[in-house]
């Protein structure tokens, strides 16, 4: 006999998809809560499924462990500014591409992240891995994965073959240093808003060609 139920409709699945969403952000932004307030380390699940009520089986049902819910939102950010940069003209050179690219990504951020978490939280959360030694690993390891993406990114804006010529990782290296810089000197200081690190980024990697010349001047 064939089965003459009718498919769920399109209104009922997408009510599902929302309800996720929201268990999902709820877990998010508890987890970066109690993060932020007692340590990324001292944090346990229970007390993350507590706060929303939910199961350990709810919460792993949408993340692996601590360490993916600690980056979420980073990973939202990260690639908001990769497709700041896919963005960028193709006249701009490289540096020049990701130096607006980035400055663009943190005007923007509140775009990015608002509808999942506020973007105090998310930056108190991105000082919390600057000074959590098990999430600085973690965000290293995760750093150097991105900036081999970019390099291929520049390498097909710029018609190159990155295996064959070194300057697009050369370039995304100088640009990563420079961000890894900013965000250790961010994260030790008082004034942790997106104005502060914005600024810090853009004079910083405005030094990149005078660190890069020759005759640096000696103060007398």
């Amino acid at each position: 006999m064939t089965d003459q139920r009718p498919a769920p409709s399109a209104p009922a699945a997408g009510l599902r998809e929302r309800k996720k969403r929201r268990t999902r952000d709820a877990l998010l932004r508890a987890s970066l809560l109690l993060f932020v307030a007692q340590g990324y380390e001292e944090t346990t699940v229970d007390e993350i499924t507590d706060a929303v009520d939910v199961s350990q089986r709810t919460f792993f049902r949408y993340f692996a462990n601590k360490e993916e819910v600690a980056f979420a939102v980073q990973d939202l950010v990260e690639s908001h500014f990769v497709a700041a940069l896919q963005a960028r003209p193709p006249t701009e050179g490289p540096l020049e591409a990701m130096r607006a690219a980035v400055l663009d990504a943190w005007d923007t951020v509140d775009e990015a992240i608002s509808e999942v978490v506020p973007v105090d939280l998310y930056m108190r959360s991105y000082r919390l891995i600057e000074s959590t030694p098990a999430l600085l690993a973690v965000h290293l390891r995760r750093s150097t994965e991105l900036e081999e993406r970019i390099a291929l990114l520049i390498a097909e804006r710029e018609g190159l073959d990155v295996d064959a010529d070194p300057r697009p990782r050369v370039a995304v290296a100088a640009f990563s240093g420079v961000m890894r810089v900013t965000g250790r000197l961010w994260g030790q200081g008082e004034d942790i808003s997106v104005a502060t690190i914005r600024r810090m980024t853009e004079t910083y990697l405005d030094q990149i060609g005078p660190a890069l010349a020759a005759g640096w001047s000696h103060p007398a």
